[in-house]
């Protein structure tokens, strides 16, 4: 396994690097406070080509390995993890279209994203079902004329309020069904130009195939609050059979598909703020002093410090792991994935910490962005499933 970056990597890596410096983090504290949709960074990673990483080349002319993925969302996630968190929500949605559609599928439901800087929802979490998604009551229902009915709520979608797609997981036949399909339901194109930003607003598409999607106020969260986050509700959606993704009694395979696609991905977005809040750490401790000498020169304030220099190091040595098995299609490619999301969230989660402590009373106002990344931290150790099922999954494997 080679750990250096390759030339298409490395360059990659600096595109982002760039867009971060420049557009992100000299701003990311006034962006927040805002609270407005992150449009023109979207469009601007849209055209460095740094989202719809999974598009295949038939479709999107070039295509974007894992490893390539993860160090990208990586260096976003350094900017802001709620951006990030935006744009890899595209291939959440995507990928299950990317592995298992057909190539009319992928032509018709991923070109949209090539051409134009659009966003994508995944709808699997309800109400009712978060981590045991046999709960789940979302269902089709076949019609005489062959065609499917899609009704039930989805919660804490991601994109859900500027979404021009929706891929749902959902029963078949009946809330009580044992099996599972993956369906996709495109929605007439929203861009920065359409909705600039939603506020508090509801929103509710009027599909022209028959049925309507309602979007709920967008949630009030403590922390990503540059990604938009919002409930989702289908009322007697027209589902035809081409829109139903694979074997449409296989949506639980497809689940795990994505999942072990996206856990590492979601833990890139961990590293990178674990590694953010490293670097602001660092940089407050080594400007303010205490008892006539630097913080980060009092052995304590340095212990720590080390402490969260180690986390990040192993973090990232996890991650690079479960891109490479993934990447070789290895048959415990999962338990990897898991092991990278956790650990790379406990690195985010243990790092914005400490480095708040460090902050002393500075870290706990809003003027320094330690308390920011504090606030981000605690989403990642929990969305694409919990530590402990992370900890199920790893268990189930090695016994």
């Amino acid at each position: 396994m080679d750990l250096n970056y390759n030339e298409n990597q490395l360059l990659y890596v600096e595109t982002v690097r760039k867009l971060v410096k420049n557009d992100i983090t000299p701003h990311i504290l006034e962006m927040e406070k805002a609270h407005r949709f992150p449009w023109p960074i979207i469009q601007k990673a849209w055209e460095m080509g740094v989202i719809n990483l999974c598009i295949p080349e038939s479709v999107k002319g070039f295509d974007v390995d894992v490893f390539s993925s993860a160090a990208i969302i990586k260096e976003i996630s350094y900017g802001d993890t709620g951006i990030a968190t935006s744009a890899m929500c595209n291939d959440l949605a995507n990928v299950v279209i990317s592995q298992h559609g057909t190539e009319e599928q992928k032509e018709r439901f991923l070109r949209p994203f090539v051409e134009k800087p659009l966003l994508a929802s995944f709808c699997l979490t309800e109400p009712g079902a978060g981590s045991d998604n046999s709960l789940m009551t979302s269902f089709i229902a076949k019609r005489d004329d062959g065609n499917y009915v899609l009704n039930g709520s989805k919660c804490f979608i991601t994109n859900a309020s500027y979404a021009s797609q929706f891929t749902v997981l959902c029963k078949t036949g009946s809330p009580a069904g044992s099996f599972m399909a993956c369906v996709v339901i495109p929605a007439p194109s929203v861009t920065a130009e359409d909705i600039p930003d939603v506020g508090n607003a509801t929103r509710t598409i009027d599909l022209p195939t028959g049925g309507r999607i309602v979007i709920g106020k967008p949630e009030d969260k403590l922390g990503q609050r540059l990604s938009n986050t919002a409930s989702v509700t289908f009322e007697d959606v027209v589902v035809h059979p081409d829109q139903i993704i694979g074997n449409r009694r296989f949506g639980f395979k497809y689940i795990m598909d994505v999942l072990d696609y996206a856990r590492p991905m979601v833990a890139a977005i961990g590293l990178g703020l674990a590694k953010r809040a490293l670097d602001v750490t660092i940089a407050y401790t080594a400007e303010r002093k205490q008892f006539g000498q630097r913080i980060c020169d009092l052995p304590v304030a340095r212990d720590m410090i080390t402490a969260m220099w180690k986390k990040v190091e192993l973090a990232e040595l996890s991650l690079i792991k479960a891109a490479w098995k993934i990447q070789e299609k290895a048959k415990d490619a999962g338990i990897y994935a898991s092991l990278a999301k956790n650990t790379c969230a406990e690195a985010a989660v243990f790092c914005s910490t400490e480095g708040l402590h460090l902050h002393g009373g500075y870290g706990f106002t809003t003027d320094y962005e330690i308390s920011k990344l504090a606030r981000d931290a605690h989403i990642i150790d929990i969305y694409e499933g919990v530590r402990e099922v992370q900890n199920m999954i790893i268990g189930r494997e090695i016994v």
